[in-house]
Formats: structure tokens, sequence, C-alpha cells
């Protein structure tokens, strides 16, 4: 019994100098690298979440992947609704390009019309200016050209006076620009 009584004994006494020994390692680590510690503890986190997202999706696309070969069905109507929506844009394009071609041909005709207007205009010794204009008075309504009788100019005010001109350098007043000199610098 004393053989028990003596390894009882010991044993805590054992004990606990491992747990003051572990204590005084563990404490004096902490204090010298703690903050050092916390942070690679953060920066693990950090990289476990991203690498496990990323795993995770890596995962989803290869069961799609499988499910696709598995079912040629969804493949072949994946591929039919892609077909598809490419023909339909391919017609709303050839729909745009012929309203384009069509709006082309219309300017180009328009043009032509012009031209052969001007050129009737000349023939007959007209102003091909006064031709383009008169097409749209005979449009609108109201007294005749003969009875329209021009507004004179003269009856607004000048901005300044007659004699100023800013080009002569006259009457400028005690500021005038005269250019440098041309050619080389005096510099040496």
């Amino acid at each position: 019994m004393e053989a028990d009584g003596d390894e009882l004994s010991a044993r805590p006494a054992l004990e606990t100098e491992g747990l003051r020994f572990l204590h005084v390692t563990v404490g004096s680590l902490l204090a010298t690298y703690g903050w050092y510690i916390v942070f690679s503890c953060i920066l693990l986190y950090v990289v476990f979440q991203k690498l496990s997202a990323r795993l995770r999706a890596l995962r989803q696309r290869q069961l799609d992947r499988a499910a696709a070969a598995v079912e040629p069905d969804v493949v072949v109507k994946r591929q039919e609704a892609l077909a598809a929506a490419r023909l339909k844009m391919q017609e709303e394009l050839n729909a745009q390009v012929e309203k384009h071609k069509e709006k082309l041909r219309q300017l180009e005709e328009e043009k032509r019309r012009q031209k052969i207007e001007m050129w009737d205009s000349m023939q007959e010794g007209k102003s091909y200016k006064g031709n383009a204009r008169k097409p749209q008075e005979e449009d609108s309504p109201g007294p005749s050209a003969s009875s329209v009788i021009p507004k004179r100019k003269s009856d607004r005010k000048p901005l300044r006076g007659g004699g100023y001109n800013p080009l002569s350098g006259e009457g400028g007043g005690a500021c005038s620009w005269r250019p440098g000199r041309r050619g080389p610098s005096a510099g040496g």
C-alpha cells in the first residue's frame, strides 16, 4: 500500500510541474509571438474560406458536366435554343440592314432629284439657291414675293462706334501689342 501512496503523492507533483512548465512555455511563446499568431490564424481562416468556395464551385461544375454528359437531350435542347437565338438575332440584324439601305436609297434619290432641279433651273437661267427656296415659299400660304418688303437693318444701333477697328491698332489706349523679333535669340 505504501508503494501505491508514494505513487499517488508523486504523481500530482509531477503533473503540477508539467503544467507549470507548459504554462511558462506557452505564456512566453504568446508574449513573444502573440500578434503574429493571431494574424496568421486570421489569414489562414480567410484563405481556407476562399479555397473551400472555389473547391465547391469546381465540384459543382464537375457535377454539371457529368449530368450534361449523361443527358444528351439537355445538350441538344441547349444547342437548339442557342441556334434559335442566333437565328433571331441575325434576322433582326438583316431587318436593320434593309431599313438602312432603304434610307440610303431615299437619300440618294433626294440628292438626285435636287441635282436635276438645280440643273433645270441653271438651264432656265435662274439661281439654284432661289429655286431651292421656291418650293417652300409656294407651300406656305401668305403674301406673294412681290408684295413682301424687306426690312431695313439700319434701325439697329451699332455695338461700337463706326471708326473702331481692332486690327488697326489705333484708338485702343496705351496698350499695344507688337510681335517679337524674328530670328535666333540673342543668347549667345
